[in-house]
């Protein structure tokens, strides 16, 4: 009888980065690998690696200390590295910190790990997959929520970013492929789809025939995919992230009320100051950014909008940041992701300027952001007190079920397990900064 082999993988960083973890896994099953929940009970461990911030591939190094030792325990254990570390490497400075690790690839090569751990391991079998990474049907997490990918790479080179660098040039998914992944979940009673994309509101069908005739909008390429996918029956809930403010035209802003699109915009403005912006290489102003809000607003009132700002970055003034906190106020977000600058080799913004705001200075300013954030998105939640919201349930734990809402406001309500997986109607009672609490209706 053949002995059984085990996987577990570690994953990194944003959504992109999950949805690829479910590639892979669904490759290694393919091979007849089975899953564990801890490291040390696994043959083959897999880190999906991030490289936007420092600290995320410090955690990779962190990791490695501890299957280092383990390797010295299971000699047949193999580590593999996988994600945007690889991706970025071009000089090999960072294969060559990480020694131990017997797998070394960008995830646009993810098809080709069967065929090696096969040649590290004759025991694992290599078995055939599929021509490019995103054609690998996906193992996942639960069959009521699906993340799609419909674009990879980005050719927009803001200067802070590593994204272009480790993802490659901008490509985008056959729409025909993204469809029929989208009408296969809904058959197997999928609810919400998330579709990702490193600027997803670019997105280009490569086979535009297959945008049907009667289709509403005419010139922007995203807002007819939104339609077409509103046409897919089951399919309950749309959202989407990460858009551009400059692709967010007429059409664009239209699609927002679309009936199965979500009541939540998470549109990246990264500084409220211009100068920063220009900088940044972020292609437009603030006024033009504010501008963009006022009219998604008038569009659609009540939607939520969050944002990602990074303070500290080169040669940021205290007048300039002030300027990003007086913006935060103006435009009244939500939610924002706050992140300290961090500097990263080869990017444009490495080589031309300095990395000159102290840690200690950018770790104030991150906090007193996040410190306004908590003070405006608890006031703005208070608007939900008494009013019925909808929630898709995606945890149960001793008798609380929690979820978002159609604003993606995490919300909490007595239930039962057999809740998860389905929308419910929840009247708010409580108001928090990071969670509304409520009864079913």
């Amino acid at each position: 009888m053949e002995k059984q082999h085990y996987y577990h993988i570690l994953t990194f960083g944003c959504q992109m980065n999950k949805s690829d973890s479910e590639r892979l896994a669904s490759i290694l099953q393919s091979m007849g690998l089975e899953v564990v929940d801890k490291p040390e009970e696994a043959d083959v461990i897999v880190m999906n690696s991030c490289s936007v911030r420092e600290s995320a591939e410090h955690r990779i190094f962190g990791n490695m200390e501890n299957f280092r030792k383990l390797k010295k325990k299971k000699p047949n254990l193999i580590v593999v590295l996988t994600g945007c570390m690889p991706g970025r490497d071009k000089d090999g400075k960072l294969k060559e910190k990480l020694k131990d690790v017997d797998l070394f690839f960008p995830t646009s090569q993810m098809i080709m790990l069967p065929k090696l751990l096969s040649e590290l391991n004759p025991n694992l079998v290599a078995v055939e997959t599929a021509n490019h990474y995103l054609q690998t049907k996906p193992n996942y997490s639960n069959n009521f929520q699906a993340f799609i990918p419909i674009q990879t790479g980005c050719d927009h080179f803001c200067t802070y970013c590593v994204v272009p660098y480790a993802r490659g040039k901008e490509r985008n998914r056959p729409l025909k492929e993204v469809l029929d992944e989208i009408k296969d979940l809904s058959f197997r009673g999928c609810k919400e789809v998330t579709l990702l994309g490193e600027i997803v509101n670019h997105y280009m069908a490569p086979d535009p025939e297959f945008f049907s005739k009667n289709n509403i909008y005419k010139k922007n390429n995203f807002a007819k995919l939104l339609w077409e996918i509103n046409q897919i029956k089951g399919i309950e809930r749309i959202h989407w992230t990460g858009p551009h403010p400059i692709y967010m035209d007429e059409e664009m802003i239209d699609a927002l009320t679309l009936p199965k699109q979500i009541n939540f915009l998470h549109l990246p403005v990264q500084s409220g100051n211009t100068e920063i912006l220009k900088k940044m290489n972020r292609r437009h102003d603030r006024e033009f950014y504010f501008d963009l809000v006022k009219k998604i607003r008038k569009k659609k009132p009540d939607i939520a909008i969050g944002t990602d700002i990074i303070v500290g970055f080169c040669g940021e003034t205290e007048k300039q940041f002030q300027d990003t906190l007086d913006f935060y106020k103006e435009c009244d977000f939500d939610i924002v992701y706050v992140a300290q600058y961090s500097q990263r080799s080869n990017t444009a913004a490495a080589k031309a300027f300095e990395d000159d705001i102290p840690k200690i200075e950018k770790k104030r300013r991150w906090l007193e952001l996040q410190n306004l954030m908590e003070k405006i998105t608890l006031q703005k939640n208070q608007k939900y007190l008494d009013k019925k919201i909808s929630v898709l349930v995606d945890s149960y734990e001793k008798g609380v079920c929690t979820g978002n809402s159609s604003e993606m406001k995490r919300t909490s309500f007595r239930g039962d397990k057999s809740m998860v997986g389905s929308i419910v109607i929840i009247k708010v009672n409580k108001a928090q900064e990071w969670i509304l609490w409520g009864e079913m209706v």
